[in-house]
């Protein structure tokens, strides 16, 4: 199984643990990788404002690179927001012969042209419809013995394109989280929005947000996300955000499913993350929600620490 894979900007700089335990769990689930030549970025949510066509032209460069390049094999793209930017010129250019033709003309600059052949990938629609959960669950070599995982999917994922999984009640990643002995905790603000960028124009309003899902988070061991940003505002501003006091750590689905792997923390950096301190890391390593007291079943890890 082989994938050109974009790593986005995100994975290189600010979630650098979100990159090196994605290759790591895909290296351990026989999953080949291949960058893109000179990938660039694909916009993110600045772009669309400044041009509509910088909108769509930077993703497609990439997209015509694997095109170019890596011929035959689909993009997988692990930033939700990476993986929307580039879905979208699939879904919004390529069939649309006047945006399609622009997009082009901008391409050629850089004597480049995108026919539109490229599948574009979220690494949850690859590892639950072409790895599949019973070869998840064959690799798994140190179970997470029920640990009580909230699955916080985010907004991006499955919106506006329902591609791979329901985007009102999602369960990609729950069954993920299932098959590697973990407890995924019901929920009903996993696809909700965490207030992305806005922690930057508008920090109130992000906030309010942040603390709503941490305050839902009550009773878990753990958030596991797939967006670099999620997983930013969650973890960075989680001390501002709680008021009541209640911290959780905010990991990587990556990283959890490195720990179940039995890959040793600096394959997952599971030190880089900010809510992991020392005691917290040797909670998880010591799989601590295990050995809870009878009668206290509903004590969380981020409580006992």
């Amino acid at each position: 199984m082989k994938y050109a894979y974009y790593p986005g900007c995100s994975l290189q700089e600010s979630a650098r643990e979100f990159d090196v335990s994605v290759r790591a769990v895909m290296a351990a689930l026989g999953v080949e990788l291949v960058d893109i030549p000179d990938w660039t970025c694909c916009g993110a949510s600045a772009a669309e404002p400044v041009s509509a066509l910088m909108n769509y032209a930077l993703p497609a460069r990439n997209l015509a690179l694997a095109e170019r390049d890596l011929a035959g094999l689909d993009v997988l793209a692990p930033c939700s927001a990476c993986y929307l930017n580039l879905l979208k010129v699939n879904r919004e250019v390529v069939g649309h012969k006047e945006l399609h033709a622009r997009v082009n003309e901008a391409l050629g600059a850089v004597d480049l042209n995108y026919r539109g052949t490229v599948g574009v990938r979220h690494i949850l629609d690859v590892l639950v419809n072409d790895i599949g959960l019973d070869a998840v669950k064959e690799k798994v070599a140190v179970d997470m013995g029920g640990m009580r995982v909230a699955p916080y999917y985010g907004c991006q994922i499955l919106r506006p394109y329902e591609v791979f999984d329901d985007p009102r009640k999602p369960m990609t990643m729950d069954n993920v989280l299932s098959a590697l002995g973990a407890k995924p905790q019901p929920w009903d603000v996993g696809n909700k929005c965490c207030g992305a960028s806005l922690m930057v124009t508008h920090p109130e309003v992000a906030m309010h947000s942040v603390a709503a899902i941490l305050e839902a988070a009550e009773g878990v061991d753990a958030v596991a996300t797939v967006c670099p940003l999620c997983q930013m505002n969650l973890e960075a501003y989680q001390h501002d955000a709680a008021a009541g006091g209640h911290y959780v750590p905010i990991l990587y689905l990556t990283q959890l499913m490195g720990l179940a792997f039995g890959l040793e923390e600096p394959s997952v950096r599971l030190n880089t993350n900010m809510s992991m301190d020392g005691s917290m890391r040797a909670g998880i390593r010591s799989r601590a929600w295990r050995h809870e007291p009878p009668g206290e079943g509903d004590e969380t890890l981020a409580r006992e620490i």
